[in-house]
């Protein structure tokens, strides 16, 4: 065993600084077995991906060897919550029960930030509604006393307000150096932070905006490291694929528009010139969005352009958007203001005409066509505040041994009033294996579910892992005796229209046994909307996703105490409620990929095209991913007790429902709904206390 190994188990061995430091700590082999497997990777600059499930204490079980190796360490996290949680709370805790005295700094994208010169230009502007002109004078106080500028500091204002994009910067509008608060800004700031730390604390959107400007030769972000932990690295294939892909968007054209607009206070005359194309692009952005409407949400590129106006309402746009760059690059020497706008507007004009004319990589020359109409699914819709979006960067399509991506394919999504023109790379294994080989660091990709009754392949081939280390660490809970799985008989097929009365009807006797105290996780916001209006005159607190935040609603399911909360999509994962308020979790049907999505149709025709089978080789070992997550939602600790309910009739009549059910922890299954019963009778004469374990670390 070597001496990184070593001092890792000594320290969460019994009787080490852990156990004499930490309150509560009691060590544990599955934690130990996992901390060793990293510090071995950090001693051999190598790739260890190991799955550790609920219970294992795999935060810690990174963070010591990560502490004790005097190497620089980047941890990134799937969440920003996850990583104020890493930072805040679990760090601090361990480091001191170490002794450890190197330095260590938290670093978000820059939208988390507040920016001095969007604040000064949003002074003058008339806001929506009076809540978000309140909610401006309350972040006008604040930035005058914070030190970081972290708009997390402000958790009174919902993360999706208007607000934020006007007082925060994006990659597209920073004027950098040339900014008259570039000694004031919080960005730079914390950067300067993060290149001085041993020990950085990321997230997956910050590390892979640093990875594709990498790509394209802009410098770094992040300070370069010997070891990477990547938590929640379930997450990172999609999110890649994102980050390498370019875009563009409504949202883009009209803060275009607003910013040149503002500029032109600070320039004399400057108004006359940039107000006719300024208006010119927004007009024909909204011509453009008209001509969209009655069209699905999502769709491939065919589908779109053959929309009998669209060709004609695009060259406006892209005529529009000429003239603007032109004006704005005459304007460009008299403020730095006017020259990123008039970056930004040449960008935008390349990434339309790039999306409308794309010129194919030699390798896309035999790819299968992926832009015709299909009936499959996914693709990003958006993402959490990381440095940049996935529209926010110039893609780059190239990777392999030599960096390219290879083929991609080009679809559009819809919004109430918006759209965005999308370009994903369909295999992003190329760029991540070159980043990872280029680094010549010790990379450790962990999560709770990410092998396949077992098996690593699928996860590995996405990531282009060749050959890493790997562990497999069961959850440590006694699930025979904590858990059960209930599989209701006689429900209908989950695609006929009697399914949700049906599931909703064997559901009822498990949450009357329960008395509420549960979570209902639906595939569809149309499944959850429906059961909302059905449970709605309930004898049990019903909590609805999209009626509050999910802080909110899970602050209010866990005060209840016999509250049934119904969620969709971002309540699969990251939620954690231990002890009694959540006994149940409800899973409506197996969680394949949405229909509708022109990313994965075009990902399934590639595996067909390459000789492999769509459904085996992509969509199952993604649900399996999926459905794990979910369950993950039930034990949270080693005192829970809970049922969970798998309505899907498929995970039992078909021969890949044991794919299913292999791939889940060992509890106990039953078809019997008077052994739920008799499970949660068996509960309430233990309930003599209401003693709970803190989240697990």
């Amino acid at each position: 065993m070597d001496d990184l190994a070593e001092r890792t188990r000594a320290a969460l061995a019994e009787g080490g600084p852990l156990a004499l430091g930490l309150a509560g700590y009691t060590p544990r082999p599955a934690q130990a077995q996992l901390a060793e497997a990293v510090a071995q990777a950090m001693d051999g600059r190598d790739v260890l991906i190991a799955e550790a499930g609920t219970g294992t204490g795999k935060t810690y079980a990174y963070l010591v060897p990560a502490l004790l190796s005097g190497q620089r360490t980047i941890i990134s996290t799937g969440t920003r919550a996850l990583q104020d949680q890493l930072y805040h709370r679990d760090l601090p805790r361990v480091r001191e029960a170490l002794g450890a005295s190197l330095k260590t700094a938290l670093l978000k994208g820059r939208a988390n930030y507040l920016c001095h010169y969007r604040l000064e230009q949003a002074k003058g502007e008339k806001f929506a509604t009076r809540e978000v002109a309140a909610q401006f004078q309350r972040v006008v106080a604040w930035a005058g006393r914070t030190q970081r500028g972290d708009l997390a500091e402000l958790d009174d204002i919902a993360e999706d307000s208007p607000l934020w994009p006007q007082v925060t910067s994006t990659a597209d509008n920073c004027l950098g150096g040339e900014c008259p608060f570039w000694s004031e800004c919080f960005v730079a700031k914390a950067r300067q932070q993060a290149q001085a730390a041993d020990l950085v604390v990321v997230n997956h959107h910050l590390l892979l905006a640093d990875l594709a400007i990498k790509q394209e030769g802009f410098g770094e972000i992040l300070p370069g490291a010997a070891a990477f932990v990547l938590d929640e690295a379930h997450q990172l294939p999609e999110l890649a694929s994102q980050f390498f892909g370019e875009g563009i968007s409504a949202r883009q054209l009209m803060d275009l528009s607003r910013d040149a607009l503002a500029e032109c206070k600070h320039v004399t005359a400057a108004l006359a010139t940039v107000l006719g194309p300024a208006r010119s692009v927004e007009q024909a952005m909204r011509e453009a969005r008209l001509v969209m409407e009655g069209l699905p949400q999502r769709g491939p590129m065919a589908r779109l352009l053959a929309q009998p106006k669209l060709p004609g309402a695009l060259d406006m746009l892209e005529h529009a958007l000429s003239e603007l760059r032109q004006v704005l690059g005459a304007l460009s020497d008299a403020s730095p203001g006017f020259a990123a706008c008039g970056d930004r507007a040449a960008e935008l004009h390349r990434r339309l005409h790039a999306w409308r004319h794309p010129q194919p990589h030699p390798s896309e020359a035999k790819a299968p066509e992926a832009n015709e109409p299909g009936s499959f699914a996914g693709g990003p819709s958006g993402s959490e505040r990381g440095d940049t979006g996935p529209a926010n960067e110039p893609g780059s399509f190239a990777s392999g041994g030599d960096g390219r991506v290879g083929f991609a394919v080009r679809w559009y999504e819809l919004t109430a009033r918006g759209f965005t023109l999308q370009r994903t790379p369909l295999d992003v294994s190329g760029p991540l294996r070159a980043y990872r080989e280029k680094s010549r660091a010790a990379w450790i990709f962990t999560s709770a579910t990410m092998a396949v009754a077992g098996d690593f392949r699928h996860i590995g081939k996405r990531l282009g892992l060749d050959a890493p280390r790997e562990l497999l660490q069961p959850s440590p809970f006694d699930w025979p005796r904590q858990a059960l799985c209930y599989l209701p008989r006689n429900l209908p097929e989950p695609n006929s229209r009697e399914f949700l009365d049906a599931m909703l009807d064997a559901v009822w006797p498990v949450l009357e046994a329960s008395k509420g105290r549960a979570f209902l996780l639906f595939t569809s916001h149309r499944a959850l909307r429906e059961a909302a209006e059905q449970l709605r005159d309930g004898p049990w607190p019903l909590f609805v996703q999209g009626t509050a935040p999910r802080n909110t609603l899970l602050e209010q399911f866990r005060a209840s105490g016999n509250g049934v909360l119904l969620g969709a999509a971002s309540f699969w994962e990251g939620v954690d409620v231990a002890g009694e308020a959540l006994s149940v979790v409800v899973i409506d049907r197996i969680p394949f990929a949405a229909p509708d999505d022109p990313v994965l149709e075009a990902r399934l025709d590639a595996v067909r095209q390459a000789g492999g089978n769509p459904f085996r080789d992509e969509q199952l070992p993604q649900a399996v991913i999926a459905l794990k997550q979910g369950v993950g939602r039930l034990i949270r600790s080693h005192l829970d007790r809970g049922v969970l309910v798998l309505c899907d009739p498929r995970l039992v009549g078909k021969s890949y429902g044991r794919l299913f059910l292999d791939s889940l922890p060992p509890f106990p299954r039953t078809r019997a709904l008077a052994d739920v019963q008799d499970f949660f009778t068996a509960q309430s004469s233990d309930d003599d206390t209401d003693e709970t374990d803190e989240a697990l670390p």
